[in-house]
């Protein structure tokens, strides 16, 4: 089994670790309404996706 030999410093387990982040959603912007909507996602507000009407109100 592999063991270290030496203790992993802060620094070096810092920078490992610095690709570990959130990430924001990609916003777009309701073609219909001008809502902020996530991409790729049928708008909340008015029930549109790419200019068709998918959700009735």
């Amino acid at each position: 089994m592999a063991v270290p030999k030496r203790r992993t410093s802060k620094t070096v387990k810092n920078k490992r670790r610095t690709h570990y982040k959130l990430q924001v959603p990609g916003m777009t912007t309701c073609t219909n309404c001008g809502e902020i909507k996530l991409a790729h996602r049928i708008c909340k507000s008015c029930g549109h996706y790419k200019g068709k009407e998918v959700v009735g109100e």
